[in-house]
């Protein structure tokens, strides 16, 4: 029996298996809502045998979302489309999940293949940030926050929480990854605030660490809690391993379960040494030095690959994305070659026996 098919057991949730789908945005939404797209999407996911099926990245406020085509969760009419998803997931075995999200400074642009610039006067929506500095060229300058405006995403990153519970969900994600809200904050190069929320480390991870409080509090004891962070800028001057050592070292003692570590997105020129699995190194640094479970991601394609990677201990957990969009039915089509018998949903049985 290979390492991937072992169960994975976090608070009051086990996974049938290490492998999970990570968030991805599909640009398919109309005011935030879901549709038959992310249920057939998520759903053949869930069916192809996946352990965690994470529901892409869901804006907590209408202007945090990156295009006009994200999901929502800023608003009650998300969550019965979202609750449909949520029980064909569950029914099929796998533990339904979601990341919670605001894209900051990266906001209002185009669908990705409309260009997936920023979008037009008239189309535009002002972005938010920590400092007044762009992500980059043709993007607007954004909206420096106020104490009291920070204190309010706190708000409604809580109050998507709540949402997410009523929709059905096991597990929330908090994205502070890849160069949106949370993440400009952790970052030097786009943080250059003077007050509690810049400048050392405490005070520019004061922001994740209240707002993975706040979902705590009302996130139930039960469910596990997970953060993405971008474990590195790939950047002189920029957010770095060493920090996200320590930033996990916090996180777990404010409740959370399992770091996701992924790295980059914070600015556009990064030098990244992409390669297969260029990102797990972090995921095995910050397992053995913060004493927390973590996902590993990044061009992870083979089944050896992924098993060798729970054997080791370099994670605990294979997240994977444009390997799922290849093949929805990865772990039925894979898990066999190690030698165990995939998730089989008994509809497909004939052509897995």
């Amino acid at each position: 029996m290979s390492a991937l098919h072992d169960p994975l057991t976090l608070r009051g949730i086990t996974l049938r298996n290490r492998i999970g789908v990570s968030p991805m945005c599909q640009y398919s939404s109309i005011d935030g809502l879901s549709s038959d797209w992310h249920l057939v999407h998520l759903g053949s996911r869930a069916v192809g045998g996946a352990g965690l099926v994470c529901v892409e990245a869901s804006a907590v406020t209408a202007v945090g979302r990156i295009s006009k085509g994200d999901l929502g969760i800023y608003d009650d009419r998300h969550v019965p489309g979202l609750e449909r998803i949520t029980r064909f997931v569950s029914g099929q075995g796998a533990v339904p999940a979601i990341q919670l999200a605001h894209a900051g400074r990266k906001a209002s642009t185009q669908v990705p293949w409309e260009g997936g610039k920023p979008l037009a006067a008239g189309e535009a929506w002002t972005t938010i940030a920590p400092s007044a500095i762009p992500f980059a060229d043709g993007y607007s300058i954004p909206h420096v926050m106020t104490t009291a405006e920070i204190g309010g995403l706190i708000r409604h990153f809580s109050l998507a929480a709540v949402r997410a519970l009523a929709a059905g969900f096991k597990v929330v994600e908090i994205h502070a990854a890849h160069g949106y809200l949370l993440h400009e904050f952790l970052s030097p190069l786009a943080n250059q605030r003077t007050d509690d929320y810049g400048g050392s480390f405490a005070n520019r991870t004061r922001l994740l660490v209240e707002v993975a409080k706040g979902v705590r509090t009302v996130w139930p004891d039960k469910l596990p809690l997970f953060v993405r962070l971008s474990c590195s800028d790939w950047m002189e001057g920029g957010w770095t391993i060493d920090e996200s050592v320590a930033l996990a070292r916090l996180l777990k003692e404010a409740g959370v379960d399992l770091i996701d570590c992924s790295s980059g997105g914070m600015v556009p020129n990064a030098k990244i040494p992409l390669g297969p699995g260029y990102q797990v190194p972090f995921s095995e640094r910050i397992r053995a030095e913060a004493g927390i479970p973590t996902a590993a991601v990044g061009m992870i394609t083979q089944a050896q690959q992924a098993d060798e990677l729970i054997r080791s201990g370099k994670g605990d957990l294979v997240l994977m994305a444009r390997e799922f969009l290849r093949d929805p039915y990865w772990p039925l089509h894979h898990l066999a070659e190690l030698q165990g018998t995939p998730p089989v949903p008994k509809q497909y049985g004939r052509a897995f026996g």
